[in-house]
């Protein structure tokens, strides 16, 4: 992701915390314990959820994860 600290400066200091945790989580390829699900008709895209904010991310073959959006919920954050 490019501007990483751009897209957390849109939340509060709380949801930061929480986003960062759920990052570390992701770049480690940790996903016990957090809700992570692969999105319907992609082979390698996948969401993590905590409250309204939401973290699409790309897992490719072995690779480390490619963070490709967070934002809080909205209808057409599924959209691509």
């Amino acid at each position: 992701m490019k501007n990483l600290d751009k897209e957390l400066n849109k939340f509060s200091v709380r949801e930061r915390k929480e986003v960062e945790n759920l990052l570390e989580k992701i770049l480690k390829q940790s996903f016990k314990g957090i809700d992570c699900k692969k999105l319907k008709g992609f082979k390698d895209l996948f969401r993590v959820r905590k409250g309204r904010i939401r973290i699409i991310f790309r897992l490719e073959n072995n690779q480390e994860p490619t963070i490709l959006t967070i934002e809080r919920r909205r209808e057409n954050i599924y959209k691509f």
